[in-house]
């Protein structure tokens, strides 16, 4: 890439932000768009928060990156929690270690590394004892459960057991296996939503109108609501008591009074054969995965090779767009091999912009469908919690842009030459590095630059939300109903720690990449800062379990960068400088062992000492007597008191005819 196409890729970007960033500011001030630009405080009844008219609501203005500046990191942890933290803070690490001298840039990303897993530590018991009071503090979730021989119940023999082996224990929850009834109640709500909508044909705009002739006049509200009332007496047949016998699952949450017992009871065997009973600490109850209970331990093995055999079909089939890019980029190669594409040369400033700007964009065009697609093949593996199936998608993202955004994107034009030299001689793996990531420096300067101003502007302004609110407003009506997602950990993290990777890498390969890199951190840090506070929810609190993932990314990334400056040394004929290297990566890969010994133990189990100080608070406090919340807050959606009779012969409608 020459300079010509750096330049028209920086300027394409850096444009495509103001204009997206210029956009957002205006329409975020006009109460019509709050369900897409406020939905978080919609959904808390913060209400939309609209301009008056005269007061800068027709003029853009940048200072939400003020507002999300100023915001502490105390009011981050208090409103959304320790997760939400670790990104902001993942945000701050990648604008402080691309300050650093690049001479001692390893020991301070160590010392660094050192510093947060401390420092997430430290606050991941301070968590812990400030929500010492949630039902998953005093619950654990038990699986292979046997059959009681008295009664042939497995929730029998659970409450026999633990009430037996732990003073403490309070009552269980059996887990049904619920079948199609989630099913049933999503029918019956959007019939629901159908003769809500039918009746309000009358009082509706033109356009609305002609929507609902279009959609809903063949249908009678009658026959609606025959078939609502149908789904009820479904739906009130399948939790009648006898039914939910018959549909009892080897799998339990079990309650306890003491969370010493809770985590004593979590950690410990608890039976002589290892498959029965089970025992790991209890997700948050928004956070359970109710489908994935019911899951066989037979069958999770088998999803997991499923789901291995998935992904790295995914990786063989996204070589195809990347080598594509590459080609792009190595445009006067293309020109030999195919001299039509001279024509492009015809045009004036074209040239720049496709082997500049267009291989980026359309590299961060596939990029964008990775973690959707990745979140998809992490529902099959049996997660028993939504944060466990976000984690796990997380590293599957990140695992998939270093070999294919990265090493791929280095290697590719002579991929298995290349492959196929390193095994045959591999003392030559660090040079062959070091001679790639050098070749490929313009194009992850132009990737950042796509990735960062265009990828978070676009993000910020939500074009595709506000594209659907659009037309949904001015075709079925405006709805005050707001587009409330949670917050995608499983696609900023990687992403994210990808940037951190290729700014440790191209330090010193490319110094012309960290000021740019300042920009893509301090961008990031105040977009994802606006969504936490206006846009995204907050799903669940893992207590900073996503904070040993970012370490081993980042460990990985020191590593990569020690690896590359080895051959680049000797690339320069600096033997010293690659001896004197080794050193400096034994003692990394030597630090990483300190932290797993040291700090990851901490966010694996909850330490005795800490659940003790709870139970002491709590038995201060009269809490004591008091916990019957914790095993009730774990009755699934389906389980729970609905709006109608719960007698199993009543086929009473929840809508009244007309």
């Amino acid at each position: 890439m020459d300079a010509e196409g750096l330049l028209a890729s920086a300027a394409i970007n850096l444009g495509l932000a103001l204009v997206a960033l210029s956009l957002f500011s205006l329409l975020k001030k006009q109460p019509g768009n709050a369900p897409v630009y406020l939905a978080r405080r919609m959904a808390a009844g913060g209400g939309g928060g609209g301009l008056p008219l005269g007061h800068g609501r027709l003029t853009p203005s940048f200072r939400w990156i003020r507002a999300a500046l100023r915001l502490s990191e105390d009011d981050v942890l208090r409103r959304h929690g320790l997760d939400a933290l670790v990104v902001v803070r993942l945000f701050k690490f990648g604008l402080w270690v691309h300050f650093a001298c690049l001479c001692f840039i390893s020991f301070y990303v160590v010392y660094l590394l050192h510093k947060e897993y401390k420092e997430m530590s430290s606050r991941r018991i301070a968590h812990l004892k400030y929500h010492r009071k949630r039902p998953d503090q005093f619950t654990i979730l038990v699986r292979g459960i046997p059959l009681c021989p008295d009664h042939g119940t497995y929730g029998c023999y659970a409450d026999h057991f633990f009430s037996k082996h732990y003073r403490t224990y309070q009552s269980y929850h059996i887990v049904h296996d619920i079948g199609n009834i989630e099913a049933l109640q999503k029918l019956a709500s959007s019939l629901e939503d159908k003769i809500k909508r039918k009746r309000e044909t009358r009082r509706c705009n033109f356009w609305k109108w002609i929507w609902f002739k279009l959609t809903l006049e063949a249908i009678d509200t009658r026959k609606l609501e025959e078939k609502l009332k149908n789904v009820h007496h479904s739906i009130r047949l399948l939790q009648c008591e006898n039914m939910l016998k018959r549909k009892e699952l080897p799998v339990a949450f079990v309650s306890f009074k003491s969370q010493l017992d809770a985590a004593q009871a979590a950690e410990m065997q608890q039976h002589v054969n290892p498959l029965s009973l089970v025992t790991t600490y209890a997700p948050e109850p928004p956070d359970a995965l109710w489908t994935n209970l019911a899951i066989p331990f037979c069958r999770i093995a088998i999803y997991k090779l499923g789901v291995f055999i998935a992904a790295f079909l995914l990786i063989v089939f996204f070589t195809i767009p990347v080598t594509a890019v590459q080609g792009i980029v190595q445009f006067e190669k293309i020109k030999i091999w195919f001299p039509p594409a001279r024509a492009v040369e015809l045009i004036p400033g074209l040239n720049s912009v496709v082997t500049g700007y267009l291989p980026s964009m359309i590299l961060n065009g596939f990029i964008y469908l990775i973690p959707f697609a990745m979140l998809g093949m992490a529902s099959f593996e049996g997660c028993i919690a939504k944060s466990q199936k976000e984690i796990k998608a997380c590293n599957m993202v990140f695992y998939f842009l270093l070999g294919n955004v990265f090493f791929l994107s280095i290697l590719s034009g002579s991929l298995l030459h290349q492959i196929g030299e390193s095994f045959t001689h591999p003392k030559d793996i660090p040079s062959r590095l070091a001679r790639a990531v050098s070749a490929q420096s313009d194009f992850f300067i132009t990737y950042i630059l796509t990735d960062g101003m265009s990828g978070f502007s676009l993000e910020v302004l939500q074009f595709g939300l506000l594209t659907w609110h659009f037309f949904k407003a001015h075709s079925i009506g405006h709805s005050e109903q707001p587009y409330l997602y949670g917050f995608p950990y499983y696609r900023v993290v990687p992403i994210v720690s990808l940037a951190v990777l290729i700014g440790l890498v191209y330090a010193v390969v490319a110094p012309l990449l960290l000021p740019i890199l300042v920009i893509y951190f301090l961008l990031g840090y105040a977009v994802y800062i606006n969504q936490m506070e206006d846009v995204y929810e907050i799903a669940y609190d893992t207590c900073g379990q996503y904070w040993p993932n970012i370490h081993r990314y980042i460990f990985l990334s020191v590593t990569l960068m020690q690896i590359t400056m080895l051959g680049l040394f000797g690339l320069k004929s600096k033997p010293g400088a690659s001896f004197a290297t080794v050193p400096l990566l034994v003692s990394t890969i030597l630090f990483n062992e300190y932290c797993k010994v040291r700090f990851l133990p901490t966010f694996l189990r909850r330490p005795v000492q800490v659940a003790k100080e709870n139970d002491d608070l709590n038995e201060a406090e009269g809490m004591r007597g008091d916990l019957d919340h914790a095993i009730s807050a774990y009755k699934p959606p389906w389980m729970r008191p609905t709006n109608f009779s719960p007698d199993c012969s009543s086929v009473q409608p929840l809508i009244r005819s007309v």
